[in-house]
């Protein structure tokens, strides 16, 4: 379940961000305790009690006194709004330098998304490029 990659109350916060985010923990639904997270992943109840108290910090989880910790309302788009900036940070922002430096017209690179997203992910080439020398067979390229 947990890997040594990083400390295991980070692991645990990132889980509970996936189920947030996926929909299986909804808004003002309790998630497991301390004690619970420490029975079933054989854990000090201290490394998840870290865990809360990060998505406490974060907004995503709030404590009901003697109830337990529950999803804050909001939670999921919080998330995601932070993903989809990180996202245009760390993808699409990286991919609009390259394609700068290596002349790729942006539309070239639109199309290429658009196509992607539309088809079953295999890679392409746009059916009309904006650069004529841009070879249009996919053997050429390796060549």
């Amino acid at each position: 379940m947990f890997d040594g990659r990083e400390p295991i109350y980070l692991q645990i916060a990132e889980q509970i961000r996936e189920q947030v985010v996926s929909g299986t923990l909804g808004e003002d639904e309790q998630v497991m305790s301390t004690t619970q997270y420490a029975t079933t992943f054989r854990i000090n109840p201290a490394t998840a009690q870290k865990a809360f108290a990060e998505l406490v910090e974060e907004g995503v989880l709030y404590k009901r006194r003697g109830l337990g910790m529950f999803v804050a309302p909001g939670a999921r788009e919080r998330l995601l709004e932070g993903r989809r900036a990180s996202f245009f940070a760390e993808v699409v922002d990286p991919v609009a330098a390259q394609a700068r430096v290596l002349g790729i017209p942006l539309a070239d690179v639109i199309a290429r998304l658009e196509q992607r997203s539309a088809d079953d992910g295999a890679p392409r080439r746009p059916t009309t490029p904006t650069n004529p020398t841009a070879p249009t067979n996919p053997q050429e390229e390796t060549r």
